[in-house]
């Protein structure tokens, strides 16, 4: 059962989806509640990307200088030396290299905006997606009962005590494991046609597909004046935008992709100070157990959606950028030897990218030992040297002033790795 809170914050607005008769007084209350000068308070924004299915960090960010990788990687290890291809690894700092694809993030890291963190991972060893996953948005990677996910409990932390219904936005159609549990949050498909998931149902179940705009056409004044009038103008706010002739600012060219469109929405929210502070998108197709590619292929290709979207998404913000820190996470990596049908299959380490001005960027933050088999994980992975938790609570820490990390991570006493500026 969610908590009070929960249900105002979370399933408040889809109750108007199933029924508007016998609303609770303590509803009316806390919608009314709401201030409008907070709810459309111009806030902080952390914005989280899911690379589902396993990205191979060896080939997104490779230690070329390595020639145990090269002797495990026949055909899939890539070179900086420029006469080796026609697209050679990106060097970064004469040890690793930036896959080809990716060349959309070099400005940024030269910058010192862009930060990667490799041998990333998370200590329970599973190799299923599933698991792996879960345990990953819930951050508790021994705890299969966690019923609230990490970016909830973050919202959570916030502390606000009017804060608006898209505090925590997912442009996902699905609400991700990252936002179960009871602060609020909202899962929104597409904008254009604003079917919203309200969250505050375990199985994720939808509680409002109508429109928002509908909802408010056919509410009473009464009823608007009794249940917080600023709610449903944020909602109005939304509505009302012309989505789809959206500019996006600077030049900014977005792939046409699903990565591309969800993080061209999220820039939009974030322009529209509707008090969103936590953003959620995820990213398909990591799991390259056949013809993974090297400069071309599958690989290639995602890669370079996952760097396309987010350079746009970072010049569309344009003077917001100082308000936005995103970043990106797998729920493991790959092997460190290919296998027989050109791929790789699952394995533990991979490696992240955190990006904002408030960033320790130009750096390939972790430690990662020469891949001879002594160093490897069950003697065929990249080691996880680096726990998840140690990033994520940091990335928290630092940009959303969240400084409770035994609610954030419970069981957890790791300690940062210096990713963020102090």
């Amino acid at each position: 059962m969610v908590s009070r809170r929960g249900f105002i914050k979370a399933g408040g607005l889809a109750l108007f989806g199933i029924g508007l008769g016998g609303i609770p007084a303590f509803v009316a209350e806390a919608a009314a509640s709401v201030k409008k000068q907070e709810l459309y308070k111009k806030k902080k924004v952390l914005v989280c990307i899911f690379q589902r299915g396993a990205m191979d960090g060896l080939m997104a960010v490779t230690p070329f200088t390595d020639t145990f990788l090269q002797a495990a990687r026949p055909t899939l290890f890539m070179s900086a030396a420029k006469s080796s291809s026609n697209k050679p690894l990106i060097d970064l700092d004469g040890k690793f290299g930036l896959h080809p694809s990716m060349n959309a993030f070099e400005p940024l890291f030269r910058e010192k905006r862009l930060a990667i963190v490799h041998g990333i991972g998370s200590p329970n060893n599973t190799r299923s997606h599933f698991d792996a996953q879960d345990y990953m948005e819930s951050g508790t990677p021994f705890n299969k009962g966690t019923a609230s996910g990490w970016l909830d409990r973050a919202i959570g932390l916030l502390g606000h005590d009017a804060v608006s219904p898209f505090q925590g936005v997912s442009l996902t159609s699905a609400m991700p494991r990252s936002f179960y549990g009871d602060n609020p949050s909202v899962a929104i498909s597409n904008l254009q046609d604003f079917a919203i998931q309200m969250r505050g149902n375990p199985n994720g179940a939808n509680l409002a597909a109508r429109s928002f705009e509908d909802l408010y056409d056919q509410t009473s004044s009464s009823l608007l004046k009794q249940t917080g009038k600023e709610s449903f103008d944020a909602v109005k706010m939304l509505q009302k935008t012309d989505v789809k002739n959206y500019q996006p600012a600077n030049n900014a060219v977005y792939p046409n992709t699903a990565l591309g469109t969800a993080l061209k929405q999220i820039a939009q929210l974030v322009k529209m100070d509707v008090g969103m502070e936590v953003a959620f998108a995820e990213s398909g197709g990591w799991d390259t157990h056949f013809n993974q590619g090297t400069e071309n292929g599958i690989f290639a290709r995602n890669v370079a959606d996952l760097s396309g979207s987010i350079v746009a998404f970072w010049t569309d913000l344009g003077t917001y950028q100082d308000d936005v820190t995103l970043m990106t996470m797998t729920e493991f990596g790959r092997t460190v030897h290919q296998n027989g049908t050109g791929g790789t299959d699952h394995g533990r380490a991979s490696c992240n990218f955190i990006l904002g001005n408030d960033v320790n960027g130009g750096i390939v933050h972790g430690d990662i030992k020469p891949l001879a088999v002594e160093n490897l994980e069950d003697g065929r992975d990249l080691a996880v040297t680096t726990d998840f938790r140690s990033v994520f609570s940091e990335v928290a820490d630092k940009h959303l002033k969240i400084n409770n990390d035994q609610i954030l991570f419970p069981d957890w006493k790791g300690g940062k790795i210096g990713v963020m500026r102090t």
